[in-house]
């Protein structure tokens, strides 16, 4: 070692001779040897799991630490590391010592390319969805239409429309189509890329255009039933009652019929009755589409209470019960129309407003206006439709137990409703007028029994049949829940008093 430092030191001094030209070259050759050889010892000697900082052994010992440290990454840790481009040299990045700066640091090169190479593998998870293909259009039926007219009306191609029909899937789908429906077209130019057309409120059909024609698929729009309560008291009609309790107009209707064979809604509401009713709201998405079933309700008229249970027998057939599991149906209807005031009641001995002579009015008088639907108080046959005299447009029923009901003075007559066919209780048969010797618009009904009229107020009606004996059982625990909730409504408003 002596001898090498002497030598070097002697180069330094004299400098380099031109008869000796090689001779610097092996001496800093011969140098560079002991560095690496230093190195080496340094390596051997070092604690490869160590910190960057050195230990007190290390600082005894003179002995200097290194670490190298990789680059920086946007990969997780088990992922894979950034590839350098092929253009590119990758640059090893050292942790330089305490208040150094190594040329990676003052140069952000590598850190931008190392940024570069990362964004390339990395998806961008912000980035927007890709835009749809094609065009969409939305089309209204109108009435006479049919699919074909309205593709070449809007310029679409007949020939995609045959190949969706080969499809049973889109045959059923789109066999009957009516005015008003909604059908949206997704669309280049005339080709046909998609379409779709609700088939429920709770089902879609998709037809897809692929490579080798279309296909069908089904998205379901499930609903959901939320329970829901109300309860009121009439101060002039069930109507007003309603819709102060914030009732639909329907499930105001739905709450009279269900009580039409107990309550005379036209002359037997007084003021102070009360009602409250357990009931479903239909909701999708959060949004809520409408009313739905009547699930239990209740009726006080003049002090007597009446209780009604919405129940479904394993035989499919829904009803209303009390909650003994008596019906609330009756062979016939109370009243024919809903809403409707008594304007004459039954009299053998009433001054007819029109002859001015006394003659029996053998029926009740309904008023109510123009254009009110009119409902067959029992299920039968339709054995007479037109031109009575003076009851003017007429119709007549006849139902077992040879008992027969007339409906007089109709604007109009319903068409589902013709003659010999036979018709359900409740189904509209025509609609309110004044046609033949009225004066104003009304209902006249009469109730016949044996070809002798009857008061329809007060005639005795044969219930309808109880739940089965098989049933009861079920019956019993499915109307328990029911009646509890009713009973918490109304002790509720009760207390509320």
């Amino acid at each position: 070692m002596g001898r090498v430092k002497s030598a070097l030191r002697h180069d330094y001094k004299h400098g380099l001779s031109s008869a000796r030209p090689r001779r610097p070259v092996v001496w800093f050759g011969a140098a560079g040897g002991l560095l690496l050889a230093g190195m080496i010892a340094v390596w051997l000697t070092s604690d490869k799991d160590a910190e960057v900082e050195a230990t007190p052994a290390a600082a005894a010992t003179g002995v200097t630490r290194i670490e190298l440290a990789l680059p920086p990454s946007s990969q997780p840790a088990d992922g894979p590391l950034p590839t350098a481009a092929p253009d590119k040299q990758p640059i090893a990045a050292t942790s330089p010592p305490a208040g150094k700066t190594t040329p990676a640091q003052a140069s952000p090169a590598p850190v931008v390319a190392a940024a570069a190479a990362s964004a390339a593998v990395t998806p961008d998870i912000d980035a927007e969805p890709a835009a749809p293909v094609g065009e969409l259009m939305r089309v209204t039926v109108k009435s006479g239409d049919t699919l074909d007219r309205l593709f070449r009306r809007n310029g679409l191609s007949v020939a995609d429309l045959a190949l969706m029909l080969r499809l049973k899937e889109a045959r059923n789908g789109l066999a009957k189509i009516l005015p008003g429906d909604n059908i949206e077209i997704r669309h280049e130019q005339a080709t046909v890329l998609e379409l779709s057309r609700r088939m429920s409120e709770e089902l879609t059909l998709n037809l897809v255009r692929h490579d080798d024609g279309y296909k069908a698929e089904f998205l379901a729009h499930p609903v959901e039933r939320r329970v829901a309560y109300a309860q009121g008291k009439i101060a002039t009609s069930l109507f007003e009652a309603g819709t102060e309790s914030g009732l639909s107009q329907t499930l105001v209707m739905n709450l009279a019929g269900i009580f039409a064979w107990d309550v005379d809604f036209a002359l037997d509401i007084r003021s102070g009755d009360s009602f409250a009713l357990v009931y479903e709201e239909i909701w999708q998405d959060d949004v809520r589409l409408r009313d739905g079933e009547i699930l239990a309700t209740e009726f006080v008229n003049q002090g007597r209470k009446v209780r009604a249970l919405r129940y479904q027998d394993p035989d499919g057939r829904v009803d209303y019960y009390t909650p003994e599991g008596l019906s609330m149906r009756k062979a016939f209807l109370r009243t024919p129309v809903d809403f409707a005031r008594v304007s004459s009641n039954f009299n053998p001995n009433r001054l007819h407003p029109v002859l001015k002579t006394r003659r029996p009015h053998r029926g009740v008088d309904y008023a109510a206006r123009t254009g009110t639907p009119i409902k067959a108080a029992g299920d039968g046959k339709v054995i007479f439709r037109g031109r009575n005299g003076g009851y003017g447009n007429c119709v007549i029923l006849q139902h077992g137990g040879n008992i027969t009901t007339l409906y007089a003075h109709m604007s109009r007559y319903d068409k589902n409703a013709p003659l010999g066919k036979r018709v359900r209780q409740g189904q509209v048969i025509g609609y309110v007028g004044a046609t033949g010797l009225a004066t104003a618009a009304h209902l006249h009904y009469e109730y016949r029994l044996n070809g002798v009229h009857r008061n329809p107020r007060t005639v005795p009606l044969p219930d309808a049949e109880p739940i089965p004996k098989q049933y009861r059982a079920m019956f019993e625990e499915a109307s328990q829940p029911l009646i509890a909730q009713l009973d918490a409504i109304t002790q509720t408003r009760l207390a509320a008093r």
